[in-house]
């Protein structure tokens, strides 16, 4: 990023890009949120902007970045904490400014002991995240002991480098100042985020001090929340989509991203919170069935695109959704595999939702890459795709899509694709590297161990020969006809 940047000129803005209308001098950090990349910026903060648009008020939002440089911050706070969202799609586009952000703290800028005091200010009363799943440090539904940071933290509660550590510490700093409960609200696209926000923070502080576990077990809530909106990372592409919107203005801090949004969330806050209903979100007692929902039907179709269109040489879902194969049996695959394993409630639509995902993206105005979607597979396909094949094992039923979509993923890691070498990000990639080098000769011997991995696949499914079979075979599939014949062929 270019250090030179120059202030947004508001009067210079045209009037079709939207500008806050409630009264920002009054803003309180009452939500700090950790994590302040372009999903937290496209949906949470958005959905705030539209809270305060709606009802006004004084909830703002502090954001903190623990990674990184500051500079992103630095420019926020020279755009008086404003900021430029395009939704775009087939039939237009929309600009605003979003204006919900009050304050800013990156560690590098401030400090620690900044952030950990900011989480003990007796004001604020939600500490909202989107840090990936990496971020909270649980292994095997347990906090990490194992994980070095976790070590560190426990051993340098003054100074955390996790999110995590940073929490309860500034949790054990709102304990002794005696500033009251408050919420810690997980926003990650993970199966039951508050629970795993909980076994984090509970676990960290019981280890670290029992009288604090015993307080923040009285003191703090761990809503679940359910998020969906697909926000693609930036390109060239989509800043000048930006510059045009601004007049040949510039903001580092933009968001290109689709109109839809659905926010999910627990109705379970110790403290207050916002009343983000005005802004479209749904405040229910159980999130579940909506997060299983989204998991299994989008995130588990996008996946399904993502490698298997990648490798068919489709940059992008639109492309995927474009191509009336891969379309066609995107669809089967929400509607004829994934929907019999979904418990929703009655008013649910799960065709009328999948046909909704579709049309969305076929938004040819998105330029969400395949590859992007692609990254971190180990962490994703257990619940995207092997809760519901274990549901078709047991049931008998054909689960034809889910099992080519584990044999795309296979081929994928192998990180070639014709002549052309690419990055395959995820956690476990030199494991999965190491994999691909010592058994590039060997299929059965390559599928079996990827297969042994077991932090990806179940024992129980690993002992099912029809799975492992079937595996083997999507394996062989993809990589013999090619990923886009096999698609083909699901339709025979």
């Amino acid at each position: 990023m270019t250090t030179e940047f120059k202030p947004l000129d508001l009067n210079a803005l045209p009037a079709s890009v939207e500008q806050p209308t409630y009264d920002r001098t009054q803003l309180k950090a009452r939500v700090a949120h950790i994590g302040f990349g372009a999903f937290a910026r496209a949906h949470i903060a958005m959905h705030l902007h539209e809270t305060l648009a709606a009802g006004g008020g004084d909830w703002g939002m502090r954001v903190i970045e623990l990674f990184g440089t500051p500079d992103l911050f630095n420019h926020l706070d020279a755009n008086q904490r404003l900021y430029t969202l395009v939704e775009t799609s087939d039939e237009g586009k929309s600009t605003r400014l979003l204006g919900a952000v009050c304050d800013t703290q990156h560690v590098a800028r401030d400090g620690i002991e900044k952030l950990i005091n900011g989480l003990a200010e007796e004001d604020l009363k939600v500490i909202s995240m989107t840090i990936t799943e990496k971020g909270y440090c649980v292994r095997n539904e347990h906090l990490d002991t194992d994980n070095p940071m976790i070590q560190h933290d426990l051993e340098n509660l003054s100074a955390p480098k996790t999110a995590i550590g940073l929490i309860v510490a500034g949790l054990r700093k709102r304990r002794e100042l005696g500033n009251g409960p408050i919420t810690v609200m997980s926003c990650d696209n993970l199966p039951h985020n508050g629970y795993l926000t909980s076994i984090a923070v509970q676990e960290f502080a019981s280890t670290f001090d029992p009288d604090l576990a015993a307080w923040v077990k009285e003191n703090v809530t761990f809503p679940s929340t359910m998020v969906d909106r697909i926000v693609p990372a930036l390109t060239d592409e989509s800043r000048a989509i930006v510059r045009d919107e601004l007049v040949g203005q510039a903001d580092p801090n933009c968001i290109v991203c689709e109109p839809f949004r659905q926010w999910v969330i627990e109705d379970n806050f110790t403290a207050g919170r916002p009343q983000w209903e005005l802004a479209g979100a749904q405040l229910v007692e159980d999130v579940a069935p909506f997060e299983e929902m989204k998991l299994r039907t989008l995130n588990g179709s996008h996946s399904f695109l993502a490698y298997l269109g990648f490798l068919a040489g489709k940059e992008t879902i639109a492309e995927c959704a474009a191509d009336p194969v891969f379309y066609a049996e995107a669809r089967k695959l929400m509607v004829d595999e994934q929907r019999p394993t979904l418990d929703v409630p009655g008013d649910v639509d799960l065709i009328g939702y999948a046909d909704m995902l579709l049309k969305r993206y076929s938004n040819s105005q998105l330029k969400h890459r395949t590859w992007q979607i692609a990254a971190d597979g180990t962490q994703k396909m257990p619940q995207r795709w092997l809760n519901s094949v274990r549901y078709h094992l047991e049931h008998g039923t054909d689960h034809r899509h889910l099992i080519l979509g584990i044999g795309g993923w296979m081929n994928y890691i192998k990180g070639k694709r014709g002549d052309e070498t690419y990055e395959v990000v995820d956690p476990m990639k030199d494991k999965l590297a190491e994999i691909v080098e010592t058994y590039a000769d060997d299929r059965e011997a390559y599928v079996n161990a990827l297969l042994a991995l077991d932090a990806v696949f179940p024992a129980d499914l690993v002992a099912n020969e029809k799975f492992t079979k079937a595996v083997h075979a999507a394996y062989a599939e993809v990589a013999d006809k090619g990923a886009a014949q096999a698609v083909a062929d699901l339709a025979n």
